[in-house]
């Protein structure tokens, strides 16, 4: 394993590559290594509340302020949020997001903890994945059926 991610370095390369086809509606402010609450709103789409409570529950790391006290993200800030972002997508609880970034502060002593929550996470997703295909099937099984049904109706009202 490589050298362990702190809060605020950067997110893994495939972690910001993954969220590069859903950014493409939110681009990230280029040109500035400072971005307000509201900009950092716009571009994850989550609310300033939902910004502040992140910080305020241990989520996020503690944002920089400027000299009258507002935020300041910087792009690390944005790494995280995208990571952040996909483990919301996977259905990762809030707590489990926030022991992550418990040991991500903590440091390299927790790499192998970190990997555990992450793998269990990774198992709780699969299982989630498969209900769904197991879902699709059935959906696709109506669909098919319902199709057929309108096929026969047309096909019967054609030749009369």
């Amino acid at each position: 394993m490589g050298t362990a991610m702190t809060v605020t370095e950067n997110a893994p390369t495939g972690v910001r590559a993954c969220g590069a086809l859903e950014r493409e509606r939110h681009r990230r402010p280029e040109g500035r290594d400072r971005f307000t609450i509201s900009e950092v709103a716009d571009y994850t789409g989550l609310s300033a509340h939902t910004l502040r409570w992140y910080e305020r529950i241990g989520l996020m790391p503690l944002v920089d302020r400027s000299h009258t006290g507002q935020r300041r993200y910087g792009p690390r800030d944005l790494d995280w949020l995208d990571l952040v972002g996909k483990l919301r997508l996977t259905g990762m609880p809030v707590a489990d997001m926030v022991r992550y970034a418990e040991l991500v502060r903590q440091g390299e002593e927790t790499v192998a903890e970190r990997e555990r929550l992450l793998c269990a996470h990774r198992e709780d997703v699969r299982r989630r994945i498969a209900e769904l295909r197991s879902t699709l099937d059935v959906l696709d099984y109506k669909i098919d059926i319902y199709a057929d049904a309108r096929r026969r109706a047309s096909e019967g009202a054609s030749r009369t």
